[in-house]
């Protein structure tokens, strides 16, 4: 249900469900812990396909096995499915309504405001890990976009972090 209501009353893709679902399961219902759903929803854009999709069912695995990554696939695919397929029999009549394509606008600056809010919860959460290596990876990894193709970069990251981790576990 959680799922389906957060799919149902939000604009703008998984990088802004994402946080909501945050909110929810983190903080509202405490059924996963800040660092393991960071870790989730790692994998979750790190896997092929859309964000808000591969993060519901890696949630919903981790809740409760392959029954609740079902249940929360369709949660998050059936609300967006449902509006489109009844704004489709509507869309001469919207495509051309100033009120319609104003409130389009606006929602695009609420996005917008809604990803730069989860851009500085990100870094105040690897800030409070005090890991000097994330830091400098985020940090690096932002830099890189503008030079590096984001597909070696994910790669690159895989790499530095699975090495990461084997430095630590071999130092202890």
């Amino acid at each position: 249900m959680s799922t389906f209501y957060l799919s149902a009353f939000t604009f703008g893709g998984g990088y802004v469900i994402v946080p909501l679902m945050r909110k929810k399961f983190v903080n509202e219902y405490k059924w996963i812990e800040e660092e393991e759903m960071i870790d989730l929803i790692a994998i979750a854009q790190s896997s092929p396909g859309a964000i808000a999709i591969n993060s519901s069912i890696i949630i919903g695995y981790e809740l409760a096995g392959p029954v609740g990554a079902g249940i929360t696939l369709l949660g998050t695919v059936l609300p967006p499915l449902i509006i489109v397929s009844i704004i489709s029999l509507f869309y001469i009549a919207f495509r051309d309504n100033l009120i319609v394509n104003g409130a389009m606008k606006g929602m695009q600056a609420g996005v917008a405001a809604i990803i730069v809010d989860v851009v500085f919860n990100l870094i105040g959460d690897i800030r409070k890990l005090n890991d000097k290596f994330s830091t400098y990876l985020m940090v690096g990894v932002f830099i890189a976009t503008f030079f590096i193709n984001i597909i070696a970069i994910i790669l690159i990251c895989g790499v530095l972090g699975v090495a990461y981790k084997y430095y630590e576990r071999k130092r202890g």
